[in-house]
């Protein structure tokens, strides 16, 4: 199962394309079905499709507990790195190119994607495919849809679970995935897999829990939808040669390459790409921690998962996959407890940073407004929470 689902805090996945609500959330949860159930087939959706799906519907209060409880977005990149960018992942990864070495070429020159980073995001969801999750996935979207959170992402999720029924791409009694309703080895939502899924072995329908070369092509489709950019880079360790760089830190700020080189800021191994390419500087733990520029295709990695430290973790380990040496850990100050981070929050948020919710997750407006405060100061401005910079507010 995939280590990081869905969350309206740090991140929201593809599917937010198609965001909308299409029946008021909330009340009777069986009223609740009745009524999505009449408007699916007023958009045209059969209806013993619609009522499968209905009959094989259940809330669970388990979903909703984990849609509330992401404990993975409070480590530290080198934390949640360490786990997810193992030694046995990037062995069968290695393995898994090889193999599929002709569907991920293919791949490559249908859509452009690097095949490293198509099997990165197979190794992150499922490892593979062998931890594709164990939720009936109709009664994760129905209790995701009529609940009040984020009806408007997965209310069209439902819907497109229902449509793909129709079509004869899932089965409301058996089909099962991970507990926010993605399905298969690279976990694609229904509404995305009708749009982007691609039959990657001519047998003539997109099967995602048991088809490599499904799987493959409808993950590099999917990139390539969100702006994948071939022969491109996405992410470089780099090396910060003067303090001068990091006033331009931070994903939110994007500079020339040329201009990176003129403050200082070289490749840690190879040379930096094309002088005009934009790119912005990140240290998610701080000066004396890993530093990496990121490049257009990183943000990529941002639209399948806008989690920062999934998004850097997964286009680190893509960067393995294609033969690039471990990171430098170097030495980072000490990480502030999840306490810490709230109590940082509230200070911010009274200062009048906009910070988002006040979760102890150190996302990518708690990082910003960190920086605005560090520059404010005259210290140096790397983004991270230190224990000094909690003593300044």
């Amino acid at each position: 199962m995939k280590l990081i689902a869905l969350s309206s805090i740090t991140f929201l996945m593809a599917s937010s394309a198609f965001a909308q609500s299409i029946v008021p959330c909330g009340g009777s949860f069986n009223g609740f079905m009745q009524k999505f159930g009449q408007a699916a087939i007023s958009k045209g959706v059969p209806s013993d499709a619609v009522n499968a799906v209905i009959a094989n519907a259940k809330h669970r209060n388990d979903v909703l507990k984990l849609d509330r409880s992401q404990a993975s977005f409070k480590q530290t990149f080198l934390e949640f790195s360490s786990r997810t960018v193992s030694s046995n992942r990037l062995q069968i990864g290695a393995q898994k190119l090889q193999q599929y070495g002709d569907v991920f070429a293919t791949a490559q020159n249908n859509y452009g994607v690097s095949p490293e980073v198509i099997a990165t995001f197979w190794a992150m969801e499922t490892d593979f495919g062998a931890n594709q999750g164990n939720m009936s996935t109709v009664s994760a979207l129905a209790t995701l849809a009529h609940d009040c959170r984020r009806p408007e992402l997965f209310q069209p999720q439902l819907l497109g679970a229902m449509q793909l029924t129709a079509k004869g791409g899932m089965d409301p009694a058996t089909t099962t995935g991970a507990w926010a309703g993605e399905i298969g080895m690279v976990q694609m939502l229904p509404a995305d897999i009708l749009k982007l899924g691609v039959d990657g072995d001519g047998d003539g329908r997109v099967d995602l829990k048991k088809s490599p070369n499904d799987a493959i092509l409808s993950a590099a489709r999917m990139l390539a939808s969100h702006g994948w950019r071939k022969n491109e880079p996405w992410i470089q360790e780099v090396i910060v040669n003067n303090d001068e760089a990091w006033q331009y830190s931070g994903l939110d700020q994007k500079i020339k390459v040329s201009d990176w080189k003129n403050v200082g800021v070289s490749a840690r191994n190879g040379s930096l790409p094309n002088a005009g390419m934009p790119a912005s500087l990140v240290a998610p733990q701080g000066r004396f921690g890993p530093v990496f520029l990121t490049y257009p295709n990183y943000d990529v990695f941002l639209e399948w998962n806008q989690s920062f430290i999934y998004s850097l973790s997964a286009a680190y380990m893509a960067t393995r996959m294609a033969g690039e040496p471990k990171l430098l850990s170097g030495n980072p100050e000490k990480a502030l407890t999840t306490n810490q981070v709230k109590t940082l929050q509230t200070r911010l948020a009274q200062k009048g940073y906009n910070v988002g919710k006040v979760d102890g997750i150190i996302g990518a407006k708690t990082r910003a407004a960190i920086r605005d405060v560090q520059i404010k100061n005259g210290v140096i401005s790397h983004g991270w929470p230190t224990a000094k910079l909690m003593s300044l507010l």
